[in-house]
This record gives structure tokens, C-alpha cells and sequence, in this order.
């Protein structure tokens, strides 16, 4: 068989990596400073101005959303595993800080409240993730820092008029596009001038700290967090289960038919005026004048309500009707932040579930003992991680489905592609599998995007470690879906029905499991276009759109499964 294995463009990649891992075996702090000049040289995809002397907006505005506000104020990054791991290292419980939520990351992390920030790593794709996000973010930082020098900017600063005129006058100041700073400040929101002051004040000078970094560190974190899993229902060491890796609400929306029952309430809220944009789309949904579903709508709703005061009632009430459908929520305590579901089949309850999952001989799943586990997708080879300890206590495996946000080079935003040759850049393995899903088993509950099957995708090692010469060579490959966590997950499923661990840089054959195997990636963003991320939102809904359809064929497929084997 004819392989190519992309890697023209990934030298760059790899210097950075061996510099950033020998640099973090010390014992002492290390000054990102001293990454900066590898960092540039690469020429991440997502930093392609780093080496200018005028801001990369995009670049500082990815890397604010995925930490957390309070880095304004910190000078010290620390890593570690678990909540054991920074006791051992003398940081005493960091469980007591307080905690630092980043808007568009989910990783454990604490502030000291001075100039410390603690974080749970899951796997060294934390790494890979965090050492560049925050060398971005103090390279541009920095520039901004020198550019509010000057006297005109600096009494602006003193008496902000926070107006687009305003705005126009600072761009100006700064030498940057209004377009720019307008979605700096959308970002920012209303710490956006306290923000600016901060940075005129100082410079950034951060340091990172590794604690452990040993495979047998994250094995230790991932055996910690799946106690938790095991104390919440012992019994899954007896039953099968059919493994999901998702996100934390699409799935218990779907089973628990929470939102749907309580449509009058969630319409009544959208009385409120910060609802006027969604009241509109509601009443064209109503009214037919779009496409766009109408569950899926109130599934988005409730998320909105729940986190307002109108709908502090109802999480409770939320909470009770998911442990009537049999469903479990399993918060990790203590390592690294990845929810967990698991749901008993036996105790769906049919006339609740989404209608477009219903089916008249669903009342036969109550003879089942069969599980469904749902986490809150991980972060790269966290996948490997968790699905390899998970699969040694299963009773029994019956399917492993992963469904997750990918960018596409050759389609659009809201697409959904379902990949059947994945490579993966951490193990330069080609992996070969019979994907469970083709385009048939979402092209009726896809509303706006194309599903794409037969799709080869790749796995790579973060989201900052990538150039376009790498991104196009993959294209030329036609490697067209680029993710992180479907291949780390083919690694562990090979050693789930082969007798050794995976291979290095080989064609891996997974065909003939002894289970059943779907992978699923819906289109966030379009790099090679300059896309649009889902992230920036959208009321037409393309986010949710993909996510339940591809949610929908998850639970379908495991539905039939399950009730062909409850009819043999």
C-alpha cells in the first residue's frame, strides 16, 4: 500500500517541542521568555505575526479565551497531575485557592490570589497546549505594552471614551485595524480598559513550572479520576458498556427530554429583554421561516436559563428528572477536569426521550444491564489515557463512539465528516477502521452542513502546533479533517484486541473488533480560509446543529445494538 507520511514543514514543530521538554525537566522555574524566539520561528498557523512588531489580535484573543482572567496577575505557572502532586511539591492544598475558569478551556486551575496559578494537567497534550498558549500570550502582550508608551495612548488611557469613535482613535494610537480592537473588546467585555491599563503598567515576565512529568504521573492522575467513576455505580465492573466521548450535555439533553417538557417556562423566558435575538429566532422557528430545530433550540435555551437568575430553580429540578432516566453525573474531584455520565439503559424512560430518538419497541431496553458512559471530550493523549484504564474495569465493552469538533480544509462550518483513515502525529501511525457511521445516519437530522464520510483525518499534537506548509501538506495527502483525540483513542483501542502495545509509524489494520467502533468530527473552523470559529456564535445554530445530529446517530446506533441483543 502506497502511505505518505506528511512531514515536510514539521521540523520547526519539532525543534520547539525538544526545546520546551528539556527546558521543563528543571526543577526550577522556567522563564517563558527564553521560548519566545523558538515559538516565533515556528510560525504557528495561529500566530503567523509573531515575529512583527505590530499585534497579532487574533493570536492574543485565542490564547485569552483559553486561559483564565486572572493571568492579568500571574507571574508563576505551575503543572502538576492531582491534588497529591502539588502537596508532595510543597504547595499544600491548591484545592483552597481560588478557582480560575478560563471561557474556552477546561482544564483545573487555581490562583493564590497573588501571582500563582496551579493547573491539573491530564496528559502531556496539556503541555503542548499550555506552553504555547502562554508564550503567545506574553509575545503579544508585550507589544501591546510597548505600543501604550506613547503620551497620546497613555492620556487616552486616563479618560477612555468607550465609543466606536473611541475605539477608532485608539486603533489609530496603536497602529492596528478598528476591526481589531472592536472584537479585543468584545472579548474582553468590561474588563477591556482595565485590561489595557494593565498591560501599559508592566511588562509580562511569566514562568512555567512542570512538578511531574512521568507517563506513570498521568497514569496515577487517571487511575485517581476513575475512583470516582467506580464509587458512583461499583456495579460497572459487571455490566457492559457502551463508551461515549462527547461533551457534557448533548446525550442527558437527548435522554432526559428535561428542556422539552418545560418549553412553556424556557418561551417565558425569553419574555426577558437580553432575550430579544432569541425570542426572534423562536417565533421564526414557529412560524417555519427557518430550518432550524426546534429541540435543538430549546436545548440551547435551557443552557442560557439554568446559568441565569430566572433559572436557579431549575437545575435542581434538571438534576432529578436526569436520575429518573437512569442518568448518573460524575464531577472529577481532585485531578483533571473531565465530567462523566454514566446512564443505565434499563431506566430511559421512552416517552421523555427526544422524539427524534423514539421508537416503539424502546420499552424493551428495561430488561437491559447494559451502560452508556459519557465524558466531557479530553484533551488529546488524555483520550489514550482514560479510555485504556476505563476498558480494564468494563464488564464488558460494547462500542466505543467519539464525537468531537474538528477544523476542515475542505468543507464548511457545521459540516459533519466521517473519517475512515485517521493518522496520527503523536505515534506517526496510519490507523485503518470500519467506521459504524456513514452519511445516511445523519443526512435527516443535519439541517444546515453536509455530512462528509469516507474522510481521512489526522490527529495532531495541539491546536498552536501547526504552520500552513504543514497543514498543506496533509491537504495534498488529502487529509482534509484535523482534530486531536480520535487517533489517541484508536491507540488505546488497539491494545483493547491486540496482545501488545501500539506500534510507532506503521499502518495499523483495526478491522474485525470484537466491538462495535464510530467516530464522528463536525466543522468549527476552516484554517486554510480563514474561517469563522463556532465560538464567535451564531443564531442560525450551526453548533448545534452538527452536535445533536451527530449525538442522535450515537445513541440510535447503540439503541439498535442493544435491542438486537436483547431480541437474540
Amino acid at each position: 500500500m502506497d502511505r505518505t507520511v506528511p512531514r515536510t514543514g514539521s521540523e520547526e514543530i519539532e525543534l520547539y517541542m525538544r526545546t520546551y521538554y528539556s527546558l521543563l525537566r528543571s526543577t526550577m522555574d522556567v522563564r517563558v521568555r527564553s521560548l519566545e524566539e523558538v515559538h516565533t520561528n515556528m510560525g504557528s498557523s495561529l500566530h503567523p505575526d509573531a515575529r512583527s512588531e505590530a499585534p497579532d489580535t487574533s493570536a492574543l484573543i485565542y490564547s485569552s479565551l483559553r486561559l483564565p482572567p486572572c493571568i492579568v496577575d500571574v507571574e508563576r505557572v505551575v503543572l502538576g497531575q492531582s491534588q497529591a502532586v502539588f502537596v508532595n511539591k510543597g504547595f499544600g492544598n491548591v484545592e483552597k485557592w481560588h478557582p480560575a475558569v478560563a471561557q474556552a478551556r477546561r482544564r483545573r486551575s487555581f490562583f493564590d490570589g497573588k501571582d500563582t496559578l496551579a493547573c491539573y494537567i491530564a496528559s502531556r497534550s496539556d503541555i503542548d497546549d499550555m506552553v504555547p498558549l502562554l508564550t503567545a500570550y506574553q509575545i503579544e502582550w508585550n507589544k501591546f505594552h510597548r505600543l501604550l508608551q506613547g503620551e497620546q495612548v497613555r492620556t487616552f488611557l486616563t479618560d477612555p471614551i468607550d465609543t466606536d469613535e473611541g475605539l477608532a482613535v485608539l486603533a489609530a494610537g496603536l497602529a492596528i485595524n478598528t476591526d481589531d480592537l472592536r472584537r479585543l473588546h468584545e472579548t474582553w467585555g468590561e474588563s477591556f480598559w482595565a485590561m489595557l491599563s494593565a498591560i501599559a503598567s508592566k511588562e509580562k515576565r511569566l514562568n512555567i513550572r512542570l512538578l511531574a512529568g512521568s507517563l506513570n504521573d498521568y497514569r496515577q492522575a487517571t487511575h485517581i479520576w476513575w475512583e470516582g467513576i467506580e464509587e458512583a455505580m461499583p456495579s460497572i465492573l459487571q455490566r457492559p458498556v457502551y463508551f461515549v466521548s462527547s461533551n457534557a450535555h448533548s446525550i442527558v439533553n437527548l435522554i432526559s427530554g428535561y428542556a422539552l417538557r418545560h418549553e412553556e417556562e424556557l418561551v417565558r423566558y425569553l419574555q426577558q429583554p437580553e432575550c430579544h435575538d432569541l425570542l426572534e429566532e423562536w417565533e421564526e422557528i414557529k412560524s417555519r421561516q427557518i430550518p432550524s430545530s426546534r429541540e435543538n433550540f430549546l436545548y440551547y435555551t435551557l443552557k442560557k436559563y439554568v446559568r441565569s437568575d430566572h433559572g436557579k430553580d431549575a437545575h435542581s429540578q434538571r438534576a432529578q428528572a436526569e436520575r429518573e432516566s437512569g442518568i448518573v453525573r460524575i464531577q472529577s474531584e481532585h485531578a483533571f477536569d473531565v465530567e462523566a455520565q454514566l446512564i443505565e439503559l434499563k431506566h430511559i424512560r421512552p416517552e421523555w426521550i427526544d422524539p427524534r430518538l423514539r421508537r416503539e419497541d424502546l420499552d424493551r431496553l428495561k430488561d437491559s444491564d447494559a451502560i452508556v458512559m459519557n465524558i466531557d471530550y479530553p484533551l488529546g493523549m488524555a483520550a489514550y489515557l482514560i479510555l485504556s484504564q476505563a476498558a480494564t474495569r468494563f464488564g464488558e465493552l460494547r462500542g466505543v463512539y467519539v464525537m468531537g469538533k474538528a477544523a476542515t480544509l475542505n468543507g464548511v462550518v457545521g459540516d459533519v465528516m466521517v473519517p475512515a483513515v485517521i493518522h496520527d502525529e503523536h505515534s506517526r501511525n496510519t490507523y485503518l477502521f470500519e467506521n459504524s457511521f456513514s452519511a445516511a445516519d445523519l443526512r435527516d437530522d443535519l439541517v444546515y452542513g453536509t455530512v462528509l464520510d469516507n474522510q481521512k483525518a489526522v490527529s495532531v499534537l495541539g491546536t498552536f502546533l501547526q504552520t500552513p506548509r504543514y497543514m498543506n501538506v496533509f491537504y495534498r495527502e488529502g487529509y482534509t479533517d484535523i482534530e486531536m483525540e480520535a487517533s489517541p483513542y484508536l491507540s488505546a483501542v488497539y491494545e483493547l484486541f491486540r496482545p501488545k502495545r501500539y506500534p510507532i509509524n506503521e499502518i495499523v489494520n483495526l478491522y474485525g473488533l470484537p466491538f462495535d467502533l464510530g467516530i464522528l468530527h463536525y466543522a468549527s473552523d476552516t484554517p486554510l480560509t480563514r474561517g469563522k470559529n463556532l465560538g464567535a456564535g451564531s443564531l442560525s445554530y450551526f453548533g448545534m446543529d452538527p452536535t445533536y445530529a451527530i449525538s442522535i446517530a450515537s445513541l440510535r446506533r447503540i439503541f439498535d445494538l442493544e435491542l438486537e441483543r436483547q431480541r437474540s
